[in-house]
């Protein structure tokens, strides 16, 4: 009996290490993905909303590290250092886990991660066929909108393919400007200064998107998007003053880099396509890409309506709302160049002392671009900016040579 019992012995032992074996020879688990991307540039002068700066400069430089934890969670960290005013800034992007295959569809991802509204949001702006993201996203999404919160996404068992989703955030980088209240009483011997800020709700953002793609025979696939993102405090407020004359909070200075956005509503409303074509679906040496976005941000104010001044502020609700859209076309007609070319308008109301002051920007874009490899790129792009009551920038013809370049593994960019 006991030499019946060794060789079973030995049989449960190895079962019971077999999971612990496989889980080792995945190089992930032992061995994450590291990398690191360099951003740099030329530009011949300053781009609207936060865009970059005349002169040499660094754009994002991205450190990412990435696994799978084990057979049922992944995850990955992301830090960005940019350059701004001579100053270092270190930005924690990407924190998460998520789950794999956790069934019937359905995962989750937690931590801090990007939003997965819209077309390009999702992205890494490296990966991106131009300098800097559309005038939309600047102004809206604070370039590319991530944060803390929690994402639930399901894959529908249908022949095209969908995938929808829900996300909770916390939302700071979504907060309207603080308004300040200040009052002053006067006497014969001192006045008195009163501040309140702004209680913010501490689980900000709601969103909720999905997404129905498929293939047009072998050589072309499409995508079509609709999102919807709650914003608890994105409104500003309009408040009356002595003489029941509405007075509208001034938003903080847009000027400097920053991720927040600079224009916040209560809802914003994001309808994206992208098709992309290729011969026989060989995308290696020759393919087009051509992908929109349409934003529209609504109740960007919350207006204290009274008896006496309802006629004054309903004049001001036609104006509350911004809006923003962009179209491009990328076409990589040999395995070293593409060409890209892109156009977008932004339109938005800003507050100014007891009135909104219309402002638009409109953006034409043409880039050119050598890739020696995935991992390398050198583009050289020409914008031509318009802008009305924007500040901190004007009408220009700017020229901009960028460099890409990824150290160590990198996986391969989404659809």
């Amino acid at each position: 009996m006991s030499v019946l019992k060794t060789p079973l012995s030995l049989v449960a032992i190895a079962c019971a290490f077999a999971p612990i074996i496989v889980m080792a020879e995945d190089s992930s688990l032992t061995n994450p993905n590291i990398s690191a991307v360099l951003d740099g540039y030329y530009q011949t002068g300053d781009r609207g909303l936060d865009g970059r700066g005349e002169g040499f400069g660094l754009g994002e430089t991205e450190l990412a590290i990435s696994a799978n934890i084990d057979d049922l969670f992944y995850g990955k960290m992301t830090a960005i250092l940019a350059v701004h005013d001579d100053e270092t800034e270190v930005e924690l992007e990407e924190a998460f886990i998520q789950t794999m295959g956790l069934g019937a569809g359905f995962d989750i991802r937690a931590g801090r991660f990007l939003s997965d509204v819209g077309y390009l949001n999702n992205q890494h702006p490296h990966s991106d066929a131009f300098v800097d993201r559309p005038g939309a996203y600047r102004a809206f999404m604070g370039g590319h909108y991530f944060d803390d919160g929690v994402r639930l996404t399901y894959v529908a068992p249908t022949e095209l393919f969908w995938t929808m989703g829900v996300e909770v955030f916390k939302g700071n980088k979504m907060r309207a400007a603080e308004e300040h209240e200040e009052h002053e009483e006067h006497d014969d011997h001192s006045m008195e200064e009163e501040h309140a800020e702004r209680d913010y709700k501490t689980i900000g953002v709601y969103s909720a998107f999905t997404k129905l793609g498929g293939d047009i025979g072998v050589s072309s696939s499409w995508q079509l998007g609709l999102s919807y993102l709650r914003n608890e405090n994105g409104m500003g407020f309009i408040e009356e003053e002595g003489g029941h004359e509405p007075h509208i909070e001034a938003e903080d200075d847009h000027s400097g880099h920053n991720h927040n956005a600079a224009f916040t509503g209560e809802n914003t409303y994001i309808a994206d396509f992208v098709f992309k074509w290729a011969p026989d679906g060989n995308y290696k040496y020759q393919h087009l890409t051509l992908s929109g976005e349409y934003f529209r941000v609504t109740d960007i104010f919350s207006f204290e309506e009274h008896e006496h001044d309802h006629d004054i502020l309903s004049t001001e609700k036609s104006d509350d709302y911004h809006q923003g859209w962009y179209v491009s076309s990328v076409y990589q007609f040999s395995p070293n160049w593409s060409a890209g070319l892109r156009y977008g308008e932004v339109d938005t109301h800003e507050a100014h002392g007891d009135h909104l002051d219309s402002q638009k920007l409109k953006e034409t874009e043409l880039s050119l671009a050598w890739h020696h490899s995935h991992f390398s790129t050198v583009r050289l792009q020409y914008t031509n900016q318009k802008g009305t009551n924007f500040d901190g920038f004007e009408d220009d013809n700017i020229i901009t040579l960028q460099y890409v370049m990824t150290l160590g593994a990198h996986g391969a960019h989404q659809f």
